[in-house]
């Protein structure tokens, strides 16, 4: 179960903080703020973004005042940082965490260390240094 809390701000929005498995790396837990209209909103974002059966009972944990200043200023409305990092660490934005669970399969040994190693279908075939389309782009 995800231990957290939330805090309704004065425009009627809410900040959500859950500490939660990191979808790649299960073993790892990230505290993820996310800024939404309700609290439904906040968790389905968490939940589309692999975060499975993320539910928010009680307020044991609610952000503080910094998660709340730092989700507000941030673009995405979404950031984590490891749960267990001191509070002087940078938060992230959500592009990062797909970074962070490959580096800790990579010093586990479980995932491939070059992009070329990816599956055919993969995301990254589609990017501007990539092999297979680097000449339709000179």
């Amino acid at each position: 179960m995800a231990v957290g809390g939330f805090t309704r701000l004065p425009g009627g929005t809410v900040v959500v903080a859950l500490g939660l498995p990191h979808p790649g790396c299960p073993e790892v837990l990230v505290r993820v703020v996310v800024h939404a209209a309700n609290r439904q909103r906040a968790l389905t974002r968490l939940s589309n973004l692999g975060f499975r059966g993320a539910r928010l009972t009680g307020n044991a944990e609610p952000p503080t005042p910094d998660e709340v200043t730092a989700v507000l200023h941030h673009p995405d409305g979404l950031i984590w940082r490891d749960y267990e990092a001191p509070h002087t660490d940078p938060w992230h934005p959500k592009s990062a965490l797909d970074r962070f669970a490959r580096r800790r399969l990579q010093a586990a040994g479980h995932a491939p260390a070059h992009p070329a190693n990816r599956p055919a279908g993969h995301r990254a075939a589609h990017h501007p240094e990539h092999p297979a389309i680097r000449h339709v782009l000179r």
